[in-house]
């Protein structure tokens, strides 16, 4: 199972039209509809808020949308502890959304699929954190993939 991040679910909208890749949009179809490709609430409220039109196919793909809990709300405010963040400041690192997505990946013992970007070297202030860097900390340990690693990985043949 994976749970999808906004990041990954709008890139894929934007430089995989659905006109021109209809094969490729077939299959997360068929992976949202089986479940293996799920989302976060936040996630998913993010992407129908800039992407209207992607949040509309993903809801007609059936696809799992992972309620925020009582439990993930205790996982992400763990995570932004562990981050140093106080109160509202999150600088420009994660933020509290992503903080519950990445709750959510845990929870379901899942891969996170997020194109935010892989920071070359992890900043010294853990506040400046991106979800990968986030995600890789040792008392997290939640596996990342890029949507090109995804379809990579899933070694699935569009034509």
């Amino acid at each position: 199972m994976l749970v999808l991040d906004a990041s990954s679910a709008l890139y894929a909208w934007d430089n995989y039209p659905i006109n021109q890749f209809p094969s490729l949009w077939a299959w997360l179809g068929r992976q949202a509809a089986t479940g293996d490709l799920t989302t976060a609430e936040v996630a998913f409220n993010e992407i129908d808020h800039k992407a209207h039109d992607c949040a509309l196919w993903l809801k007609a793909q059936n696809v799992t949308v992972h309620p925020i809990t009582q439990a993930l709300l205790l996982d992400a405010l763990s995570f932004k502890h562990l981050l140093g963040i106080q109160g509202e400041l999150y600088g420009n690192g994660v933020g509290e959304n992503d903080l519950l997505i990445v709750a959510t990946a845990r929870a379901k013992n899942a891969d996170l699929l997020t194109d935010e970007a892989r920071q070359p070297s992890v900043p010294l202030d853990r506040r400046k954190y991106k979800i990968p860097a986030v995600c890789a900390l040792p008392e997290v340990l939640v596996k990342t993939l890029s949507f090109v690693e995804y379809i990579k990985r899933s070694r699935v043949v569009f034509g």
